[in-house]
């Protein structure tokens, strides 16, 4: 199956990020995890959120890898696969210069055990939506089967990997969610106090809420990479924080805020050393159908009217963002250009509370971090648009790195967050089939039967432009059933130092680079 084109208008400044330089060998980049004031856990399967896929792109690798200048996944731990006639069993030839950090080389049984381990029904990792796909993938996590029967060991170079549907297994597998981690090694006790992965830097050390330290693998399969001796990644949640830690040069890249973007643009050395993507996320508000009044559809609908998204997005995201007007975002080929944005309407708002038997509205507790962009500045932003409609909200504050974890259990009325939402369409929809768990994308427990109809067919046809407009279908319906607040898709900024090159405009995800291709020249401090 070809790849699908997944991102048609990710447009980035590139002032200094293409160079004619040979790359420089040694120095220390100095990163930030941006969206939480710490990292969940050193075991990359267990988080859902960006924030741990940020050190697991220098920790582990994955089957694929993100293509930034194609915009599509592309091969990373195999050198070839073979896929049947009918598209749905795919061979592939591992590469056999990949060795984990203790030099023990990668084989099939490293790969199958960790996808296998991915299905553990008690454990709820989120990458199980993806390798769901896989047959028999079901059974282990709901029967307590051992072994995915659509997984098999052709040799130890070569697995064959049999789906329920055609998929393009480069959009499923390229997460670190999804890392490939060593079998008989990841089953010690101790293992992820200091884990070890085929990533090109090795863990030296996590010091939970100021850093996490690698240092160069010697022996990672990409000949003379990566460039760079070290590599310290620091969770910095708040947009301040980093601006200070920017600006005094302690820090390479910073993820910006809105009040940082308005201020970098405008400054004439901070300006040169941006780059900007639209990204594949939706912020919304999740509403959960057992809180009374968010299981009627109208009330979900009024909600949606009641909030003055656009006015929002001006005065406080600073026009960085675009408006959501369903859950795909402008750069998915699924997106409908036709389909129009909620309106602004208070008395459509009051008109469908009534309807729905709430009169005189009704309260419920909002889930948020402190994220400026999409947290608890957003839901103060709403509370007096809502109580005009007579809805009452009693903010709840929580930590970043505890907010995925909160939301995949449901335990929540209302939640705002920014959810994946591509690259690639079909998977990003699936998030709305009632087949997929809480745990794993389907955070409001969203059901429609049409729905679930339309993404089943999709993901049966051969034919690409069939397949887009059913799950153009699809989300039309979502639109309309409103099971979040449709707020905006994600126009990511980041600023860096103008010593620090190679830098990817990665729209699945600004925040996340391949580090071996990052070098820092001579000028840095930390060179």
């Amino acid at each position: 199956m070809a790849f699908t084109t997944a991102l048609t208008i990710a447009a980035f400044a590139v002032q200094g990020v293409a160079q004619a330089q040979e790359p420089r060998r040694g120095g220390t980049i100095r990163f930030t995890a941006p969206y939480a004031a710490s990292f969940v856990s050193n075991d990359s399967h267990v988080s859902n959120q960006i924030q741990d896929d940020i050190y697991g792109k220098a920790l582990h690798r994955t089957l694929y890898k993100w293509d930034s200048a194609s915009n599509k996944p592309v091969p990373e731990l195999f050198t070839s696969v073979t896929v049947s006639g009918d598209g749905l069993v795919h061979t592939f030839k591992l590469r056999d210069d990949a060795l984990f950090h203790n030099g023990r080389k990668m084989v099939a049984d490293d790969v199958i055990w960790s996808l296998t381990r991915i299905m553990d029904g008690t454990k709820s990792y989120p990458a199980a939506r993806y390798v769901r796909l896989i047959k028999g993938a079901v059974d282990v996590e709901k029967n307590g089967a051992k072994e995915i029967s659509g997984l098999k060991k052709i040799d130890d170079h070569t697995v064959e990997m049999t789906f329920n549907e055609r998929t393009e297994p480069g959009f499923l597998f390229h997460a670190a969610t999804t890392s490939i981690y060593p079998a008989k090694e990841a089953q010690a006790p101790d293992f992820f106090n200091k884990p070890i992965g085929l990533g090109p830097f090795k863990f030296v050390e996590h010091v939970p809420g100021s850093r996490m330290v690698f240092e160069r693998w010697e022996k990672f399969y990409q000949a003379g990479k990566p460039y760079a001796d070290k590599l310290i990644i620091s969770p910095m949640g708040e947009a301040a924080a980093r601006d200070v830690a920017f600006r005094n040069k302690e820090i390479d890249v910073s993820i910006l805020g809105p009040t940082q973007y308005v201020a970098y643009k405008a400054d004439p050395n901070l300006s040169k050393g941006i780059l900007e993507v639209a990204e594949v996320f939706t912020r919304n508000m999740g509403m959960n159908p057992n809180h009374k009044p968010f299981a009627d559809k109208r009330v979900r609908q009024a909600i949606n009217h009641a909030i003055d998204a656009e006015l929002i997005i001006k005065r406080l995201v600073r026009d960085k963002a675009y408006r959501a007007t369903g859950w795909l975002p402008l750069s998915s080929p699924a997106y409908d250009k036709d389909m129009k944005p909620y309106d602004f309407n208070p008395e459509k708002a009051k008109k469908l509370l009534t309807e729905a038997g709430y009169p005189d509205g009704f309260e419920f507790e909002w889930t948020a971090s402190p994220n400026e962009s999409w947290g608890m500045p957003i839901v103060e932003a709403t509370i007096p648009m809502l109580a005009k409609v007579g809805i009452k909200v009693k903010a709840k504050p929580v930590e970043g790195s505890a907010l995925g974890g909160i939301v995949a259990k449901g335990d929540y009325q209302a939640y705002i967050w920014s959810n994946t939402s591509g690259p690639d369409p079909l998977t990003a929809m699936k998030c709305f089939h009632s087949a997929t768990p809480q745990s794993a994308c389907n955070y409001t427990t969203y059901k429609n039967p049409e729905v679930d109809k339309l993404l089943d067919e999709a993901g049966k046809t051969a034919d690409a432009a069939k397949r887009l407009d059913l799950v153009k279908k699809a989300n039309a319906i979502v639109y309309d059933d409103a099971p979040v607040w449709f707020f905006n898709y994600n126009k990511a900024v980041m600023a860096y130092q103008p010593w620090l090159r190679g830098l990817q405009p990665n729209a699945t995800e600004l925040a996340l680079q391949y580090y071996e291709d990052l070098w820092v020249d001579a000028s840095s401090p930390a060179k």
